[in-house]
């Protein structure tokens, strides 16, 4: 968001704090609705897809004429609970709702796009009748992916006092933005199949780890593959096993970096000011 408000000229910022999401996504439209002012000179509107935007164009018919964009960085249909009866199904009814109403939805890989867009059908099912029909094939007209931006100049800061950056997963309950999360000198790495739930549709905190020199060895599968060539997947353990003895007797392996730069910011900043543009849907 910062990005977005230092690149894009006229941009005007709304947010509420970054807890208590299941109350930001129940209740933050009905907070905008009233904090918004109203502009003749708006022209898009981009959010979280955690807002319900339908309620937000509802309650102000003046931003529903706005070139409406949704942002998925994660996605409620698929999201990790210990028991599938446990998930609420209202946060993933919201965002499916979002994306009827918008223009643009945009998801931050493909993995993220195809695990949300081919769970819609199965996710319908558990309303008991009167069910909607082809909701999937409505939503994937306007789809798009557009890779989370990286800014990489500012990870720099932070790298030289990580003492060991061998970590595969994040750690729940602890902030992954916060370098005083990650593993020190001691402590043992977190593997990919210790940390559960499991749950990566744009893998920024590996990308940021090698640009600061790690390299980096990823399970094929979710959207690894998206990011990632063959040379750094691995699809068992014992895969995992036998790269990482390689790596012990090849050192010079591992200063070989998939080039990250790509998913830099300006890289991408000509995508973003293109879907950003006023002109229509």
């Amino acid at each position: 968001i910062d990005l977005l408000k230092e690149n894009i000229e006229g941009c005007s910022v709304f947010t509420l704090p970054a807890k208590k999401w299941h109350w930001r996504a129940r209740t933050a439209a009905l907070y905008f609705s009233q904090t918004i002012p109203a502009c003749s000179t708006y022209r898009v509107l981009f959010s979280s897809s955690v807002l319900n935007l339908c309620e937000l164009v509802a309650l102000r018919p003046d931003l529903a004429r706005l070139k409406k964009i949704l942002y998925f960085h994660e996605n409620q249909l698929v999201y990790p609970v210990r028991k599938d009866q446990e998930r609420d199904f209202q946060y993933g009814y919201n965002q499916v709702l979002s994306c009827l109403v918008s223009d643009v939805v945009a998801f931050n890989s493909r993995f993220n796009m195809e695990s949300f867009l081919s769970s819609i059908r199965s996710f319908m099912k558990k309303i008991p009748d009167h069910r909607p029909k082809d909701l999937d094939r409505l939503i994937r007209p306007k789809c798009v992916v557009l890779s989370y931006p990286v800014q990489f100049p500012d990870i720099r800061r932070w790298a030289s006092a990580v003492h060991r950056s061998a970590w595969f997963g994040e750690v729940p309950d602890q902030s992954p933005s916060d370098p005083r999360s990650a593993p020190t000198a001691g402590q043992d790495p977190e593997c990919l199949d210790q940390v559960k739930p499991l749950h990566i549709v744009w893998p920024h905190r590996w990308l940021e780890a090698v640009h600061c020199g790690c390299f980096p060895l990823c399970p094929k599968a979710l959207v690894y593959p998206e990011i990632f060539p063959d040379q750094y997947l691995y699809s068992t353990p014992e895969q995992l096993c036998k790269r990482l003895q390689e790596l012990c007797k090849r050192p010079d392996l591992a200063r070989r970096h998939v080039d990250t730069s790509l998913y830099s910011w300006s890289s991408l900043k000509t995508q973003f000011q293109s879907l950003l543009a006023a002109e229509g849907p």
